[in-house]
């Protein structure tokens, strides 16, 4: 196409569509249709936008505050020019910074959360339920998922603050970007190609679109469209880039091999042995089927994590913890497996021999399909776990879906298999209904064969100053998602949580400051259905307020209180020693009440150019789960971030755990768990990290506190006795150092050793004792064909 004619289209639009306003598509006045100019055009991603196609892209302007405060212009200017081209996307951006310079970091991908930096959201479906995210920071680092209305995770609590955003960065895509610090602030190049996109198998389509840009001194979040923060779906108040024409992806084929060399180290009668096995190898293929669905095959992968999970404290001993996916393998298109409640958790499947994955949308249906086969050693029985996961949802309407599951685990002669509904009703600006419910059949010792029910509804009104939530769940005791994750089982669950927010005047000190009152009621599944009390009554206050600059300190007040649960401690006795005899009772607790009281806060500083810290602690008169009696307790996170140069990076993070017994003030438990991770940056796609983590427990003889004082005896499963819970203690040390060599996903290098230590003395350094130890290699190389 000749470059007048090209300029000529640009100017007057795509047939059907308004000229471009003069000087940008402004959304703080709405312009958000914005006519996009395909061009020809050759240019080089260096970030400094000064070829001619640039000078012809649409130009977007006229931010506006997202957060903490909504619905005022932008404090800061930000431009961001778009135009296409048959085989990619192109995005600049001029961030105009007028406090002072900004201070960029040189970071691993999806590291950039605390720098200031820009997200384009890409509704390649215009659906307005999902997104795919771009993320850059000044220096062109990267960072990339899936945004999805509805599918934030069901998680959060004490020292872990909960994610409504639905984001989910463990998805990584394949562009280019590069960035520059300028005199008036940053410029970022990028550019996108089709082949790592999906999107509507038509000739001319539409795409949901807007930018955030987060501003790191202020800690401020401004979005082009004037997005509010009371309502119920942020992508709906995206804006459209419209009518694209003719984009081409071409054949999508990815092939990756992969080779991994593993040497494990653990104590020999001849001293240290090393286990050496050949190099192994294996590979995925990824094939476009069509622009909007993909499928991917494995065989012999390499699901070996380069960093160990951090450690979690229970602060509910019965509750599961949940631990994130990290392998590579299931990331891509993971988003098309979420449910609300979590019927599919790709890390039940543990090492798989092969495994396939087809995911999609085909007429406003997404899919999302994974079969594998597991490896014999994960299974009890010897055989290999098969896994065949279905996940379909289909649009209704403008927000809302409805979505179906089935899991099947076969092990030998045992199956589990589930089967559910849920659904997303939509209603107003502010409202919405969610629905889901499942069934399980097992076979499999100690379940019945028959369909056994879990059921989740919530209703939710997600204003601006006050926000309204109503939970319900149960889970029957026998529903079993042998695929999937549940914190806790055999409950049904009540809550009701209110939210008051209020907002400071424009330049205020105070920018915000909610309170949340939370009312929730457990049950023992089979309690609530024969009349009972709650097992369980929580009445939870928070406070939150946001000072200027990105200050943050959320006091709160627990009040709680737990009834005494039988089966919890159905393998407890008590030892009685008399003058005549020793025997053994039955551990009772007294069905004792436990009344809790506790207080604290989080405390987070905004972050600064060198560093950034938080913390949480709480405190007060809670419960001692172990013996059943009320205790003292503290717990607490605290976490310090150090930026002493753009290349280095330090994470110092502390967890301490303490119980107290209220009758005596004797200590019963405590964990202490130091861990420091450092990174050396060398350039964007090259860096060395060394991570450190000391995990001290200990706990005292175990008794009947506060009543009789006999010891506890606990069934030992093994010998089918009762054995004294004596006093025990641990002291383990984990050192792991990487070499990671990146260039794109899919492209790696990684060289890593490891090692695990114990000792006797707590912090002691002078009697560490290696346990095991291990060398491992992993290269992996991306043939974009």
């Amino acid at each position: 196409m000749e470059p007048h004619l090209i300029l000529a289209l640009q100017i007057l639009g795509s047939p059907g569509t308004a000229p471009p306003p003069p000087g940008g598509y402004s959304g703080w006045h709405d312009q958000i249709q914005v006519a996009v100019p395909k061009l020809e055009a050759e240019l080089r991603v260096d970030g400094v936008l000064d070829e001619p196609a640039w000078r012809n892209a649409s130009r977007l302007i006229g931010f506006s505050e997202y957060r903490p405060v909504d619905g005022r212009p932008a404090e800061d200017s930000t431009e961001v020019l778009v135009w296409y081209d048959n085989h990619a996307i192109h995005f600049g951006i001029r961030a105009f910074e007028p406090h002072g310079p900004v201070n960029p970091r040189l970071a691993d991908r999806d590291k950039i959360d605390g720098e200031d930096y820009v997200q384009l959201l890409l509704d390649t479906y215009n659906d307005r339920r999902r997104a795919l995210v771009f993320a850059v920071n000044p220096f062109g680092v990267q960072s990339d998922g899936v945004r999805s209305e509805g599918g934030a995770a069901q998680r959060g609590g004490f020292g872990e603050q909960q994610d409504l955003s639905g984001l989910d960065l463990t998805p990584d895509f394949v562009y280019e970007s590069k960035g520059r610090v300028t005199d008036y602030g940053y410029a970022v190049e990028i550019r996108i190609p089709f082949k790592s996109l999906r999107f509507q198998d038509q000739r001319v389509q539409d795409w949901g679109f807007n930018v955030i840009r987060k501003v790191q001194h202020s800690g401020h979040e401004q979005t082009w469209t004037r997005a509010r923060l009371g309502n119920n779906s942020f992508l709906a108040q995206s804006g459209t880039l419209v009518r694209l024409t003719e984009l081409r992806r071409g054949l999508v084929v990815d092939v990756t091999p992969v080779v991994t060399w593993k040497a494990n180290g653990a104590p020999a009668a001849t001293g240290w042995d090393y286990q050496t096995p050949l190099p192994e190898v294996g590979g995925n293929l990824r094939w476009g089927l069509t622009p909007n669905l993909g499928m991917t095959l494995t065989a012999k992968p390499d699901f070996s994590q380069v960093e160990a999970d951090v450690a979690q404290v229970q602060a509910l001993p019965r509750n599961a913890l949940l631990f994130a996916e990290k392998r590579p393998f299931f990331l891509e298109g993971i988003e098309q497996l979420q449910t609300p409640r979590q019927m599919i958790y790709t890390r039940r499947i543990v090492k798989p021999v092969a495994a396939a994955k087809l995911t999609g949308k085909l007429s406003g249906t997404d899919v999302g399909f994974v079969s594998a086969i597991d490896d014999a050693t994960s299974s009890p029985t010897g055989d290999n776990p098969i896994y065949n996961l279905l996940r379909v949802r289909r649009d209704l309407g403008s927000k809302s879906w409805v979505g179906a599951v089935y899991t099947d685990k076969i092990d030998g002669s045992t199956f589990n298999r589930v089967g559910g509904l849920d659904s997303r009703v939509v209603f107003g600006r502010l409202y919405y209904l969610q629905v889901q419910g499942a069934g399980s059949v097992t076979r499999m010792n100690g379940y019945s064969e028959k369909l056994r029910p879990l059921y989740d509804l919530v209703f939710d009104r997600t204003g601006r100053s006050y926000n309204l939530q109503i939970r319900a769940f149960g889970v029957h005791p026998e529903f079993l998602p042998a695929s999937g994750f549940i914190t806790r089982g055999s409950i049904f669950q009540s809550n009701i949580t209110n939210r008051f927010t209020r907002y400071g005047k424009p330049g205020s000190i105070l920018e915000s400051v909610s309170y949340a009152i939370s009312l929730d009621g457990l049950w023992d599944y089979e309690n609530f259905f024969g009349g009972r009390n709650a097992d369980e009554v929580k009445w939870h206050h928070n406070l939150n307020f946001t000072w200027r600059g990105g200050w943050r300190l959320g006091p709160f007040v627990f009040l709680e209180h737990f009834y005494y649960p039988p089966s919890a401690y159905r393998d407890y006795r008590l030892e009685r020693r008399t003058a005549a005899a020793t025997d053994t009772v039955p551990f009772t607790a007294g069905n004792q009440l436990l009344r809790n009281l506790d207080l604290g806060f989080g405390f987070s500083t905004p972050r600064f150019a060198r560093f950034d810290a938080s913390a949480n602690i709480l405190v007060g008169y809670d419960d001692n789960f172990i013996e059943w009696a009320q205790a003292a307790i503290w717990l607490s996170t605290f976490i310090v971030n150090a930026r002493p140069t753009e290349k280095i990076r330090i994470e110092a993070r502390y967890v301490r755990q303490q119980y107290v017994r209220w009758s005596d003030r004797s200590t019963v438990a405590t964990r202490n768990i130091p861990r420091v991770k450092i990174e050396y940056q060398l350039s964007r796609s090259i860096f060395l990290r060394l991570v450190a983590q000391y995990d001290a427990r200990w706990q005292d003889a175990l008794r009947d506190d506060g009543r009789t004082g006999y010891p506890i005896l606990i069934l030992n499963h093994a010998t089918g006795a009762y054995e004294r819970a004596l006093s025990r203690r641990s002291n383990d040390l984990r050192g792991d150092f990487l070499f990671s060599y990146q260039p794109n996903p899919g492209t790696v290098l990684f060289a890593g050793y490891g090692s695990s230590l114990t000792e006797l003395r707590s912090f002691g350094f002078r009697d560490l004792t290696r346990t095991s130890d291990g060398f491992f290699l992993k290269f992996s190389y991306l043939f974009r064909l």
